[in-house]
């Protein structure tokens, strides 16, 4: 107790995070009832009565089941495999750039899109790859790669494509700057000891860079494993369209329509329990990989 007195003024700092946790992230946490209830919005949630695991043999009976978790694991799929790596490597070549001018330019029109909401992206999209005098349909025409515009977003093949194409798009500079920042804290000593044994830009890169953000590789990749089933709603709500539903509904935008705008809260509950423990399992299993590889992992 001495030693928390001692450091009162320290711990006033964290009391605004910690009371912000706890009515924002715990105190509804007895909302997870819900899934287990016949919601009454009358009754409330205690006085409700319990249903069991009816509202999850709904949800996993549904037909439209296997197509949601489908569609949902394999976006998310595609944007770690190639969505993660993105801002490594544009880190990795931003870093070997000499001009401070050009770096600074190339990270400002990067992170940029980050800061748009996805309506304004999708918009941006629509009119870029738009068959009436879209930017790309014009370019390809003119290289003589496609004789005829091509309905990108009517399209379900190219669905996933455009969605992990504006991903990346969106979301690679401000991921840069995370990555650039760890590489900053590398010893210069390391990269000119490096040039005295030989070794040239890619060795450099390979086994003094690299090595040196491991750790922020490793931490990063594990906090997103945690949201895998996450495959992006708001960006996949606001691209989607009834041409494509075959390949853009996900669990989440399935959620929306039916447990949300059709007042189905039990359901809509039950599938966000569901993400939670799976996201906890992946989580979990990730951590104890990397600590039995030797690294540092979350906890």
């Amino acid at each position: 107790m001495q030693s928390v007195w001692n450091n009162r003024y320290l711990y006033l700092f964290v009391l605004p995070g910690i009371v912000w946790f706890l009515v924002f992230a715990y105190q509804p946490m007895y909302g997870v009832l819900i899934a287990f209830k016949d919601y009454d919005i009358i009754k409330g949630v205690f006085r409700s009565e319990w249903v069991g695991l009816a509202h999850f043999r709904e949800l996993f009976g549904s037909p439209n089941f296997p197509v949601l978790l489908r569609n949902t694991i394999s976006i998310s799929v595609l944007k770690m495999l190639f969505g993660f790596p993105a801002p490594i490597l544009l880190a990795l070549l931003l870093n070997e750039v000499r001009s401070r001018l050009f770096k600074r330019l190339a990270q400002s029109v990067s992170y940029m899109p980050f800061f748009v909401s996805w309506v304004v992206i999708t918009g941006i999209w629509y009119d870029l790859f738009s068959v009436d005098g879209g930017f790309i349909n014009q370019t390809l025409a003119g290289l003589g790669l496609i004789k005829e515009p091509v309905f990108w977003f009517g399209n379900p093949d190219y669905f996933w494509g455009m969605i992990l194409a504006s991903d990346i798009w969106k979301g690679i500079g401000f991921g840069t700057i995370i990555f650039l920042a760890s590489i900053t804290s590398v010893n210069p000593e390391l990269y000119e000891s490096a040039v005295v044994d030989g070794a040239n830009r890619w060795r450099q890169v390979w086994h003094i860079t690299l090595p040196a953000i491991r750790a922020t590789i490793i931490l990063l990749f594990i906090l997103n494993i945690a949201h895998f089933l996450d495959a992006g709603f708001e960006q996949i709500y606001a691209m989607q369209n009834n041409m494509v539903l075959d390949r853009a509904e996900i669990i989440d935008t399935y959620v929306m329509k039916v447990g949300v705008f059709r007042a189905n809260y039990e359901l809509a509950t039950a599938v966000g329990l569901f993400k939670s423990i799976i996201g906890l399992i992946l989580l979990v299993t990730a951590n104890f990989i990397v600590k039995r590889f030797g690294e540092d992992g979350v906890f």
